[in-house]
């Protein structure tokens, strides 16, 4: 059985990644792409998601536009580590595919509304607007998604802020909705990302595919390198939202651990924090889990093998 998904990203040089390997792994039935104001402005991560579709060769996938801002907040983007277009490093190519008449949250209720109840899981890789505004608009798909499988928080660390993680912090108010639902949530944070570092080794396993998608890959992972080395002084990039994509593949990869997370709203120094709760054993009622160790070599693995099976696509 394949696992069903939603991904809804903001791209973004490790949401592409995250694209090609939904994408490219036989386990992931890729049932819709949605986007989201993120990394950059609505328009750019939108034409960035088509464009890495003609790279991946992708087809028959529905790809609609969402959220133009935040729900309470001013739009806040990242051109420090993605540069102006959200993708800077490769030259995009032109997009093939049409954008989905549809606003995203309707497309995701529309996906999950016509699958069986448990079936389709959600994964979000940037702010959480859309999946917040959808069910909102419809409540009715809490009870029937399997899961929320997001890149986003931690439970040590921040980025944006000294706690707070980015796609968290651009839309607090959008994850304190996520996170309070009912469906189970699986946070796939900083604590874990910061394992999966696109190192020399890892840039040569994915140059050795000698491919133009992984040429394209490699050519990203150059760019988030320096990006990354100048803004936060990493030797080696963490590539954030695979790791959520690789999680629905194969839980084993990441360990996870059952614990009360909430969002800071009011804090001056704490805004978008992830609250995780260590203090004791999680209530029965607990809906969360937090990410915390990463099988790195097996999910580099992963993202080589989406590239193998991509091949040659021309673009």
């Amino acid at each position: 059985m394949t696992k069903k998904i939603i991904l809804d990203c903001d791209p973004g040089h490790d949401d592409a990644v995250a694209l090609l390997l939904a994408h490219g792994n036989p386990e992931i039935e890729l049932l819709a792409v949605t986007t989201v104001v993120g990394n950059q402005t609505l328009p750019k991560v939108t034409r960035n998601a088509l464009s890495v579709a003609r790279v991946a060769g992708i087809t028959g996938v529905p790809f609609a536009a969402g959220a133009a801002r935040p729900l309470v907040r001013n739009i806040e983007v990242a051109p420090d580590i993605h540069g102006e277009s959200g993708l800077d490093g490769p030259v995009l190519p032109e997009p093939e595919i049409e954008l989905d008449s549809r606003h995203a949250i309707d497309l995701i209720i529309d996906t999950i509304m016509a699958h069986e109840p448990g079936t389709v899981t959600l994964v979000p890789t940037g702010g959480l607007t859309n999946i917040a505004m959808a069910a909102r608009k419809e409540p009715r798909i809490v009870e029937r998604v399997k899961e929320v499988v997001l890149m986003g928080g931690g439970y040590h660390v921040g980025n944006w802020s000294a706690v707070a993680e980015f796609n968290i912090k651009i839309d607090p108010e959008a994850a304190h909705i996520v996170f309070n639902e009912t469906w189970p949530v699986v946070m796939v944070g900083l604590d874990l990302t910061h394992q999966a570092l696109a190192t020399d080794e890892v840039a040569a396993q994915i140059a050795a595919v000698g491919t133009k998608p992984a040429k394209f890959v490699g050519e990203l992972l150059d760019f988030f390198a320096l990006a990354y080395k100048d803004a936060q002084g990493f030797d080696a990039p963490p590539v954030h939202d695979p790791c959520a994509v690789a999680y629905v593949i194969d839980p084993t990869i990441v360990k996870t651990v059952k614990v009360p997370i909430d969002i800071e709203l009011t804090g001056t120094l704490t805004l978008g924090m992830t609250v995780a709760d260590f203090r004791a054993e999680a209530p029965d009622d607990c809906t969360t889990w937090a990410a915390t160790e990463l099988d790195a070599p097996r999910f580099w693995n992963l993202v080589t093998e989406a590239l193998e099976n991509i091949g040659e696509v021309d673009f």
